[in-house]
């Protein structure tokens, strides 16, 4: 049988039905600070998402809109409430496209929905004036009542290739995004995995959690997932990036035991950590501290090792999900990843070796076979049918590998969202080729991109900055907004070579300028300690 968030779901109201599935925060409004929470039970939280996939149901039906049609959500992700839109409106029978408020511009929106074939959109009040010209029926999200929504849902049933939801890449290629479609049989290993991945340390207490990210992305998709299976509890933070003040109201008050953030969010905890001894003794006291998206810095990652911070590496993307987890605990090789359950992935050399030799410093491509089940759709798969990551590692002990980046010109940032650096450095040769000998564009961990540039005139640099802004800004104004370049201060202009290049070919090399640059850059972004 394929198993589904909504059989998960199901069988979970079953098995705990009196649990909390989530904790909503209740804010004080002299001040604007948690107070406490609202339990959500998992009975609760099944029974609101078949209110609202009576809803949907009705509402897309008096649109004469056929269960199995493709229905974009713009939405922020959130919140309960979006979930139980989400689930609803999956439970209803629809194709949930989930967008992210990251992506603002709603001609770009338009056209993913019709690349896609969606018959409707559901949007927050937020994006209310935007719609005006949307060529789909739209609809704004709404609290059913439980006594207005009646009737039978229809069973739960669907085929592996069935569509489940439709995601899409968190970079833009080309000037939009790409369609992530997710069949259920990709859902299903995604139940699979994320099982794996949220084990309590544990069983005999209930494990609480927190938010990761927007269910409009795939992290928060999965490891909620995860979490659903264990009977876990779901603490929704006022904010994802919330404070180390946050974070111990939550252990304290709410019973956190298990945080998951993603690496940008959970180094800022770190750090302050190192001069905040009740803050070190409270992550070092959770039973895992779980990280996703990008690396930790090697320093921050050291010291959280050193001083009993129980870190877990989570490795994943948006067209698989999870797909690696490292060993944890105290062993010498708790830092390494190894591959999830149940995957069919092959490592493979970027480069021919010498035959018979092999070495560790070798680096690997990781490439997700045609017959894993959680291979991406057909759509996104190379020529040989498999998926090939660009994800690059090394092998330093047999079926254990260490992440050394990517083969391409993709950064992610501080949300671990992706950014294509090539498309903005291509697009700024050909509008401003006059004015730039050579740029790059970095920003590995930041809420956004930072582009360094070596003039090619003696001109003011003031100018020149504004000059590019001015001519990149149809570009970037298609972008999401973690990948747009649209203030004067994210443009940082150098003498000419004066940018780090390889000996070889000349190339200017990203990391390396992240390296040198980096007060700079912790300046520019206001992280500086």
């Amino acid at each position: 049988m394929v198993k589904s968030h909504l059989s998960v779901l199901e069988a979970s109201a079953s098995q705990f039905p009196h649990s909390a599935a989530f904790k909503i925060p209740l804010l004080d409004l002299s001040n604007g600070h948690v107070c406490g929470w609202e339990p959500i039970t998992y009975r609760e939280f099944q029974s609101n998402v078949e209110t609202h996939a009576r809803y949907w149901a009705r509402t897309l039906a008096s649109d004469g809109i056929p269960p199995r049609s493709v229905v974009g959500m713009w939405i922020g992700g959130f919140t309960y409430f979006d979930v139980l839109h989400i689930y609803g409106l999956s439970r209803a029978g629809y194709i949930p496209q989930l967008f992210s408020i990251r992506l603002p511009n709603p001609t770009v929106i338009y056209e993913l929905l019709q690349r896609a074939g969606a018959k409707a959109l559901v949007h927050d009040s937020s994006f209310v004036s935007s719609l005006g010209d949307c060529p789909i029926p739209t609809h704004l999200t709404r609290t059913p009542g439980p006594t207005t929504e009646e009737g039978l849902l229809p069973p739960l049933t669907m085929a592996e290739e069935d569509l489940a939801f439709i995601f899409h890449t968190s970079g833009s290629t080309s000037g939009s995004p790409k369609l992530v479609p997710c069949s259920y049989r990709w859902v299903n290993s995604a139940v699979h995995k994320s099982f794996q991945a949220s084990r309590p340390l544990n069983p005999q207490r209930q494990d609480t959690t927190v938010w990761m990210g927007s269910m409009c992305h795939i992290a928060q998709t999965f490891m909620l997932i995860g979490s659903l299976q264990h009977g876990t509890c779901v603490i929704q933070p006022t904010t994802i990036g919330f404070t180390s003040e946050e974070l111990m109201h939550m252990v304290s008050v709410g019973g956190l035991n298990r945080l998951n953030q993603f690496a940008a969010f959970l180094a800022n905890h770190i750090r302050r950590s190192r001069t905040d001894a009740k803050l070190l003794s409270i992550l070092a006291g959770l039973d895992e501290v779980l990280y996703s998206g990008l690396p930790l810095p090697r320093d921050e990652e050291e010291w959280a090792y050193a001083n009993g911070i129980p870190l877990k590496n989570l490795f994943g993307s948006t067209e698989c999900g999870a797909m690696l987890l490292s060993i944890g605990g105290k062993e010498s090789q708790k830092a390494l990843l190894r591959p999830l359950e149940g995957v069919s992935y092959a490592f493979r050399a970027i480069a021919p070796t010498l035959e018979g030799h092999q070495s560790t410093a070798q680096l690997l491509e990781l490439v997700i076979l045609a017959q894993s089940p959680d291979c991406p759709h057909t759509s996104l798969r190379d020529v040989d049918g498999d998926f090939h990551t660009g994800d690059l590692f090394q092998e330093p002990t047999p079926g254990l590998y260490v992440f050394r980046g990517r083969n391409d010109d993709w950064i992610k940032s501080e949300n671990s969202l992706r950014c294509d650096t090539k498309a903005i450095e291509d697009n700024v040769r050909a509008t401003c080729g006059h004015l730039i000998a050579e740029c790059v564009v970095v920003g590995t961990g930041r809420p956004s991109p930072t582009m360094f540039i070596e003039p090619a005139v003696d001109m003011d640099h003031a100018k020149i900055k504004k000059e590019i802004i001015r001519k990149t800004r149809h570009f970037h104004s298609r972008r999401y907004l973690h990948e747009r370049i649209t203030s004067v201060n994210m443009i940082v202009i150098v003498a000419p070579q004066t940018l780090p290049r390889t000996v070889t070919k000349g190339n200017i090399r990203r990391k390396a300028v992240e390296d040198a640059f980096k007060e700079q850059l912790d300046l520019i972004y206001g992280t500086s300690l």
